[in-house]
């Protein structure tokens, strides 16, 4: 193993051991909130703990294995080796682990997420397939017992949305979400289409943390309010007061709109949470941009060809372009079924970023 991932390995391991200790102080235990916290860091560092000793008595035991090859009774030699394979094989899992779970963490990875879906190329085709693709998150976020929450929408009148965003709240959301940024494209024979031909049409997703207050302060005096009356599909108005709100970032230009409520001040605390998700999201941009001038837009301008999944409802087929992965189970992936897809993800990325960590350790 690395000789840096041991060093932040044996830190773990002791950090593990001076909380320990100190949940076992009377006086620590008397003050609730610190102790909870305390309990809270244990239990986290613990299972990377009970890992690391693993790893460390799996290397005890090949070592005393390899001892006894030394020894001149071929049926026991034969028996050390045998052990010694096994044990080899269940250390690289565990190595592997343990690598992982030093890694740098994404300190947003256990927010909530602001998830926006606009129609890009295809017109009212893209419409109806992002609302399927909302439908697919939203049963997804109720296999993991998250709650969504629709903060605006733009619908047509056949059922489709050219733009619906909503807060999806829960545990881990965003490390799960995080890599459905992109372009969706949809190749499928739309209902208005007579003679059967099959089209492709184009969404954008954009996973975006939730920002809190503190994180992404906005000054009263840098943001321009509208409020307008609502309004539906074909432009009726949906109610007649002044309900709708559009809040403009003077500085940046981002924009958020919500009409959804018929209360104003509700459509205004609705529109400044995707605002300041967005203005978060602005920032860790230009962020990565300064460290490695690699950044490019999250969800790029909806055309077709900037893809990062294609579904294929004549083959009934799922690629996901970045990873190579195809899974001919279309219909089960749009009704929830987005674990296997996620979890490849997660381990792809993964890996990359051991390899980067590799290669900086051995510079």
């Amino acid at each position: 193993m690395i000789k840096e991932v041991l060093e932040k390995l044996e830190k773990v391991e002791t950090s593990h051991e001076e909380l320990e200790h100190l949940m076992g102080d009377p006086q620590v235990v008397t003050r609730k909130e610190d102790y909870q916290r305390y309990a809270k860091e244990h239990a986290e560092l613990g299972r990377v703990v009970e890992r690391f000793r693993r790893y460390k008595d799996l290397l005890k035991r090949i070592e005393e294995d390899r001892i006894l090859l030394q020894e001149e009774d071929e049926e026991l030699k034969k028996m050390a080796r045998e052990e010694i394979a096994v044990l080899a094989e269940e250390k690289e899992g565990v190595e592997r682990e343990l690598i992982v779970s030093v890694l740098p963490k994404d300190p947003n990875d256990g927010k909530n997420v602001v998830l926006e879906i606009r129609a890009g190329t295809g017109g009212e085709e893209a419409a109806l397939f992002a609302a399927d693709l909302f439908r697919m998150y939203a049963k997804y976020a109720e296999t993991n017992n998250w709650r969504v929450e629709v903060l605006s929408q733009h619908s047509t009148g056949v059922g489709g949305f050219k733009e619906i965003i909503a807060l999806i709240e829960g545990k881990g959301v965003y490390s799960k979400l995080k890599y459905e940024s992109g372009v969706h494209r949809v190749q499928r024979v739309p209902i208005t289409e007579s003679q059967g031909r099959i089209h492709t049409s184009a969404v954008t997703v954009a996973v975006l943390p939730e920002a809190e207050e503190v994180e992404v302060k906005i000054e009263p005096k840098d943001l321009r309010i509208d409020v307008f009356r609502a309004s539906g599909p074909g432009g009726q108005h949906v109610n007649t007061t002044d309900s709708a709100v559009r809040i403009t970032h003077l500085s940046t230009g981002i924009v958020a709109t919500c009409q959804d409520e018929k209360s104003q001040h509700k459509n205004k605390i609705k529109a400044m949470k995707v605002l300041r998700a967005r203005i978060l999201d602005l920032q860790r941009q230009r962020q990565q941009e300064e460290i490695t001038q690699q950044r490019r837009s999250q969800v790029g301008t909806g055309d077709r060809s900037e893809r990062i999944r294609t579904y294929n409802f004549p083959q009934g087929r799922v690629t996901d372009h970045r990873i190579g992965l195809t899974l001919y189970k279309l219909e089960e992936v749009l009704e929830r079924d987005l674990e296997e897809i996620i979890n490849a993800l997660v381990a792809h990325y993964q890996a990359e970023a051991l390899r980067q960590e590799e290669g900086v350790a051995r510079h």
